[in-house]
């Protein structure tokens, strides 16, 4: 029996559900709210990661194992935020931890190239097939920066246009057009999957623009899939105008043994990637065409410099090999795209059941929910209404222990099973059937 058939409507009224909820979430956690009040004297905000704050306070995390998290009031969880798809291992994959002792027991810095690099290296090579080569950095954001610098040491040019609402890293992200911590690059914007746009914008740009940077499905915008037309217009336009196609498959690498671009078959120039490629550890990479990536080459003459100290720490390394060498291979990540595939199929289905206005996005095992009907082809401005839900919608999800991101994104890691999905279908079928009054119909 679905919970739609015997589920009492809880409050009519957000305001007051969203009241109740916070007291519950509040009271429940003492000990998360103590460490919240002293890190707020040392800490603005009383955290050092914007997407971990929110309100009243964040629960604090004591210890993970698999694919399950403990707090540190001792509530357990089912951790299906997989890092914002950076834990794509989950918390306690012996073959990675094993990797990394064995690492640190040789020397924790030792300043100097090792085998391990170019090991890790010829594995990516092998997996993305716009990926010639290849260099590392310590995270996504540093991969897009590096990415623009080939792009405009190459192109000689200096101009990157973005999508409007995208999202590339702490100081490159386009919820609004002005945004003081980005980095003060020149900039053009174009609306996500709207090929006629993208096009006709490009070829205005023309010889001013070195790079198109865009996610093939976007993941902090909502988990929205771009369709295969419109980055092929990506694609045909950079080629006319000379401007190099960059894919930040930093979290969408994940969707096949060599990414969206594969599974969709365009082919950008460069690409860029993160941290489950290192077994969770901190590691970027970006790689693309030779000729590109050749201005990084130090056997040449003025080539462009790229530092920094941990770009091929140990333990990223050797933990680097061991995932893509020997966990996530093409099988592996076939078999969680139909998983995640088959988890949004059905919680779709519950949420047409109960003809409410929420559905979700995503492709393969990232996951989105939206509170709103019809096509969600592009970032959007929520109402008060949508933020109010989603934070509703996150509030049970922490009481009935599913850990998800306070935007409603999930992301499944290896360690989750299909019955974790089915709890999760069960557990969202039960905030619908309990929130119904809350949830507009069409």
């Amino acid at each position: 029996m679905s919970p739609l058939d015997h589920a009492v409507p809880r409050n009519s009224d957000l305001d007051a559900a969203l009241v109740e909820a916070r007291e519950t979430y509040a009271a429940q956690r003492p000990q998360s709210a103590a460490i919240h009040a002293r890190a707020r004297t040392l800490m603005p905000g009383g955290n050092t990661r914007t997407v971990l704050f929110y309100t009243p306070f964040p629960t604090a995390m004591a210890r993970g194992e698999g694919c399950r998290l403990w707090d540190v009031d001792g509530r357990e969880y089912l951790d299906l935020l997989g890092e914002y798809t950076a834990g794509l291992f989950g918390h306690s994959e012996r073959r990675i931890l094993d990797a990394v002792k064995d690492a640190l027991d040789r020397g924790i810095n030792l300043a100097a190239v090792g085998e391990k690099e170019g090991q890790l290296a010829s594995l990516i090579v092998g997996r993305f097939p716009s990926i010639e080569m290849v260099r590392f950095t310590n995270s996504g954001t540093e991969a897009n920066l590096m990415a623009l610098a080939a792009a405009r040491g190459f192109t000689g040019r200096v101009k990157t246009m973005v999508m409007r609402g995208g999202y590339h890293g702490g100081v490159l992200t386009f919820a609004t057009e002005a945004n003081p911590v980005n980095v003060p690059i020149p900039l053009a914007f174009t609306d996500y999957n709207d090929p006629e746009a993208a096009m006709r914008d490009i070829l205005a740009e023309g010889d001013a623009l070195a790079a198109v940077l865009v996610e093939p499905m976007m993941g902090s915008g909502g988990c929205i899939p771009a369709t295969r037309e419109f980055l092929a217009a990506l694609r045909e336009a950079t080629r006319r105008t000379g401007a190099v196609l960059i894919f930040d498959e930093v979290m969408t690498s994940r969707h096949s043994a060599g990414g969206l671009q594969a599974r969709h078959g365009v082919i950008p120039d460069m690409t860029t990637l993160g941290k489950y490629m290192a077994g969770g550890m901190s590691f970027g990479a970006f790689g693309g065409r030779a000729d590109i990536m050749g201005v990084f080459d130090g056997h040449r003459p003025g080539t462009l410099p790229h530092a920094g100290t941990f770009n091929n720490n140990v333990w990223s390394m050797a933990a680097g090999c061991v995932a893509m060498g020997e966990i996530f291979d093409a099988a592996a990540a076939e078999a969680l795209y139909a998983r995640g595939e088959a988890l949004r199929l059905a919680l779709n289905a519950a949420c047409r059941r109960a003809g409410v206005a929420m559905q979700f996005t995503g492709m393969g095992s990232m996951v989105n929910v939206h509170f709103r009907l019809g096509p969600i082809e592009r970032p959007y401005r929520q109402t008060d209404a949508e933020e109010g839900l989603r934070e509703l919608f996150f509030l049970d999800m922490l009481a009935a222990g599913i850990y998800l991101a306070r935007r409603g994104m999930a992301a499944l890691s290896l360690p989750v099973t299909d019955a974790d999905c089915a709890r999760y279908v069960a557990v969202v079928e039960e905030f619908v059937a309990t929130r119904r009054p809350l949830l507009a119909g069409p």
